[in-house]
């Protein structure tokens, strides 16, 4: 059959209208036309949808069956299109996010989480909580669209930009000597039993840290390994040595362990969002990405306002 679905809005303006003047008017066409796309529409169907007088047009009784079925069908192909509409704006669909453990403790990406869930609900969001290397393999795949990283080698497939640049502050425990100054130096770090990750575990901090030690000559005497960073904070509160972690992991704050800013200045790990780099972003990625980068921008501003 080669029905239209302009011959179905025709027919439930009509239908509704019950007068083919008014209809013609609500269509904004003129009423000849009408007129013969509902006849063309009858002779297509073989029944007759409209018994008409000089007075009045009524529904046939298969017209008033054929105008639920019309109804519904416009009503699929109206949300089908919005469906379509809303995935194309990125405003439902999956986002398929992957983080390191520091992520939600930081304020502006928290932010962006929470601020992505309140505009764009109909969006699922699949988070996964790994660390920087073991994102790598993923995102190279395409099984995640995004990944928030510490700064690492990449390989050519992916593709980054630069979210914000942290401090790394000095943990140590709230009795240690030095927990009492403001600030420590990393040679009076380096000469306390160091908490640290285990080589094996494949955080991205690993090798930051150890790379700030190292670039000033110091090679700290690790006593302690371990898989996961709220496990230093833990082994550091109980006295068992110091460490060093990004500034967002203060706001854990465990009242037995002391954070302290590090006098050497290019004491910083970089945050990263990385996303495949030869598969156009989806559009809920978009989405959230300019949020982030919104949040960013927002939070250096409040960091950097005059007092």
């Amino acid at each position: 059959m080669n029905i239209e679905l302009r011959h179905l809005r025709y027919f439930v303006a009509v239908a509704e209208e019950l007068h083919f003047g008014r209809a013609a008017i609500r269509l904004n066409i003129s009423q000849p036309p009408l007129s013969q796309q509902i006849k063309f529409l009858e002779q297509t169907i073989g029944a007759r949808l409209f018994t008409r007088t000089n007075r009045r047009v009524s529904l046939t009784l298969a017209g008033q069956h054929f105008l639920i079925d019309a109804r519904q069908i416009l009503g699929l192909v109206g949300a089908a299109a919005a469906r379509a509409g809303r995935l194309h704006h990125g405003e439902s669909g999956e986002l398929r996010l992957g983080f390191t453990s520091s992520a939600p403790f930081i304020r502006p990406i928290s932010q962006a989480l929470s601020s992505f869930r309140r505009n764009f609900p109909d969006v699922h969001i699949q988070t996964r909580e790994m660390n920087t290397r073991a994102q790598i393999a993923p995102l190279h795949d395409e099984d995640l669209d995004l990944g928030i990283m510490r700064n690492t080698t990449l390989p050519d497939s992916l593709a980054w930009e630069l979210i914000l640049r942290e401090p790394l502050l000095a943990m140590l425990p709230s009795t240690h000597p030095l927990a009492r100054s403001n600030t420590v130096s990393l040679a009076a770090l380096v000469k306390e039993p160091f908490v640290f990750f285990d080589p094996r575990v494949g955080t991205g901090l690993y090798d930051d840290i150890l790379g700030l030690l190292h670039r000033y000559g110091y090679t700290p005497f690790i006593t302690q390994e371990v898989g996961e960073a709220m496990t230093i904070i833990g082994l550091v509160g109980a006295g068992l040595g110091v460490s060093i972690l990004p500034a967002s992991f203060g706001r854990v704050g465990l009242k037995d362990v002391v954070w302290l800013p590090i006098l050497e200045p290019d004491a910083v790990s970089e945050l990263w969002l990385v996303w495949p780099r030869y598969r156009e972003m989806p559009a809920v990625a978009k989405r959230f990405a300019a949020l982030l980068t919104a949040e960013t921008v927002r939070e250096c501003a409040v960091n950097h306002k005059p007092k």
